[in-house]
């Protein structure tokens, strides 16, 4: 029997659940949707595609976080309404805030909950102890924090926020902090530290939103140097 994207039962938005298992453990990793497109992409170059429902826009698992997952099988239920992925899950993490998979809370009877297995990483932070990596390789590691929330959009994120204000709103916000810089180089060398850290913090926001890489800044300034 010839696959169709036509026998798929997507809702009115033109969407259709789909669920990713790891194909190995055969651990749940995630709940996304995908639309006609998506289907079509996953199937295509063989890495799961979804579609964001709050950005409109299609997104491809791992882009930017190197944490892709590799399409091992692709199977629709019997009412062709849901789809499941069967996964090579690449990277430490499935889920933005840093687990192995998104279904981590465990509700017990008594009303609590309980959070299973650990953090692969902290999405939050830049990895590892800050205390240990004061060098330039701090910048880029906090670049690929700000690419994995443009990616993921983790509700509650600053970072989302700014994204999801777009350019105008993330541009407004390195005018306010530029002059925090002028303020406080004209107060003490520590309120000057802390400015600037806010303000190449949002100048990285706005490269990552604008699809400028960190490598064509440095390639710049090597051009310049010599």
């Amino acid at each position: 029997m010839q696959f169709n994207l036509e026998n798929l039962k997507y809702n009115e938005a033109g969407l259709i659940p789909a669920i990713v298992q790891d194909v190995a453990t055969k651990e749940v990793l995630m709940l996304a949707w995908m639309n006609r497109e998506a289907v079509q992409r996953t199937l295509a170059s063989g890495v799961t595609w979804f579609y964001s429902r709050s950005r409109q826009k299609m997104w491809q698992k791992g882009e930017t976080s190197g944490h892709v997952q590799r399409v091992k099988g692709l199977y629709y239920d019997c009412d062709a309404d849901t789809l499941l992925v069967l996964a090579e899950q690449v990277g430490e993490a499935a889920c933005h805030e840093g687990y192995r998979s998104c279904f981590h809370n465990q509700v017990n009877q008594d009303g609590t909950v309980t959070v299973q297995g650990e953090k692969k990483f902290d999405p939050s932070m830049v990895y590892g102890n800050p205390e240990d990596q004061m060098g330039p390789q701090i910048i880029e590691q906090l670049f690929q924090v700000i690419l994995s929330r443009k990616e993921e959009r983790p509700e509650g994120s600053y970072t989302t926020y700014l994204f999801d204000k777009g350019v105008d709103k993330i541009c407004k916000k390195i005018g306010e902090e530029s002059a925090e810089v002028i303020i406080g180089a004209k107060n003490s060398q520590e309120e000057l530290t802390y400015e600037a850290a806010d303000l190449i913090y949002h100048l990285l926001v706005l490269l990552a939103n604008q699809g400028v890489r960190t490598e064509e800044i440095y390639r710049e300034l090597a051009k310049r140097r010599k």
